[in-house]
């Protein structure tokens, strides 16, 4: 008998390792809702009834997309969820449609997470590739064309208590990823690529959202690697290479005369390397009760970028829809300590602000930039502040 008891521990034991117990997850893999890993056949409805089936599971659940390639069209994941948690591991490539960039040109968003609490998104090793395939709507866009808006690659919207992690974006028609309206949203280990002229494609726009983190990236794209927009706070980057692109941007603001304002900005720990810009903020000159307040850069490397630091409040490209009057953005509180490396013009730290909005309480603690290989210059309009440490053009507040 106590063999038999034995054989049969052995047994269930064996058992366990082959067929484990049942967790308190449930796994929806898109392939058997009818999802075809093959690049041709559309499996938008496919991930739509798994998402439908993971979010609305009592227990923490996963949304599966394993390996091979699957073409979605627009698609817009839906909340509030009943699971307290949905997991969306892409351990394949999602690809938008070929040659027919209007297919998702026509929406503003092509993967779209809207009004969760509680969502993963994560990239399995060699996979996690979001392929807008852009190029097509870039050359409408350059050809003087009829185009339509185009789309965002990846947008959250509404998002709480939010990650996304391992992510490859290449080539968005327009911004590779977008949080919106989003609160507690960490972003880790994401790569986002596109060339250096493909028009608009941003890195990482974000808009009124609360505790956003963004670490251990590299972003080089057409646009800015990262654009702070209105209502933004209490945002930590670190880590994070950028380049080619415009740069980590604050703006553009005071696109509307009541627009919330941007503050407790943290970007350290970053290396931009031929980027135009380098660390910038940019307002239209237009009235604006908008402002910006206690930003802090901290330990920046600069390799060959064209305007380090810039602070432009006569922002207005293609000198279309400026108004003759002073920028109404208030800036105050923006440190910048330990920024150094080489600028790629003689102008390496520009602070252009409102004549009628001073920027106040600048502080730049060892900077060293130089240009060329001999001291850079530096321009002030409009800004008070101290120097401490060696700096690099000298200060010219």
């Amino acid at each position: 008998m106590a063999k038999r008891v034995i054989l049969f521990s052995l047994n269930l034991i064996l058992l366990v390792i082959i067929f484990p117990l049942s967790t308190n997850a449930a796994t929806f893999n898109v392939v058997r809702y009818g999802a075809k890993p093959n690049g041709r056949t559309d499996s938008t409805k496919s991930f739509l009834r798994a998402w439908s089936l993971a979010c609305n599971s009592k227990k923490s659940a996963t949304m599966w997309i394993p390996r091979g390639t699957y073409l979605v069209k627009t698609v817009v994941f839906n909340g509030p969820c009943r699971s307290k948690r949905v997991t969306v591991q892409i351990d394949g490539t999602i690809q938008a449609p070929p040659r027919n960039y209007w297919v998702i040109g026509n929406s503003r968003n092509w993967i779209l997470f809207h009004g969760i609490n509680g969502l993963t998104i994560n990239g399995g090793k060699g996979g996690g590739i979001l392929n807008a395939r852009g190029y097509h709507f870039w050359d409408c866009r350059r050809s003087g064309r009829s185009c339509p808006q185009g789309a965002t690659t990846l947008s959250l919207d509404n998002v709480k208590n939010g990650f996304v992690n391992g992510i490859v974006s290449v080539d968005s028609q327009w911004s590779h990823m977008s949080i919106n309206g989003c609160t507690n949203m960490r972003v880790r280990r994401v790569v986002l690529i596109a060339p250096a002229q493909s028009p608009n494609t941003d890195g990482i726009d974000i808009q009124s959202s609360t505790g956003v983190t963004i670490v251990d990236s590299s972003i080089g794209t057409g646009d800015d690697c990262i654009a702070i927009g209105p209502g933004t706070k209490n945002l930590l980057i670190q880590g994070v290479n950028c380049g080619p692109g415009h740069g980590i941007s604050i703006g553009s603001l005071a696109r509307s005369p009541y627009e919330a304002g941007v503050e407790g900005i943290v970007v350290k720990d970053v290396t931009f390397t031929g980027s135009d810009n380098g660390l910038r903020i940019k307002t239209w000159p237009r009235p604006s009760n908008g402002f910006v307040k206690n930003v802090l850069y901290q330990n920046i490397r600069m390799n060959y970028v064209r305007n380090p630091i810039i602070i432009d409040q006569i922002y207005c490209p293609g000198t279309k829809g400026c108004s003759n009057k002073n920028s109404g953005i208030k800036i105050s509180g923006v440190t910048y300590l330990n920024v150094y490396g080489t600028s790629a013009t003689p102008i390496a730290v520009n602070l252009h602000c409102s004549a009628s909005n001073p920027c106040n309480g600048i502080k730049l603690y060892n900077v060293d930039l130089t240009y060329s290989e001999r001291p850079a210059s530096s321009f002030c309009f409009s800004a008070a502040g101290t120097s401490m440490g060696q700096v690099l053009p000298g200060s010219c507040f």
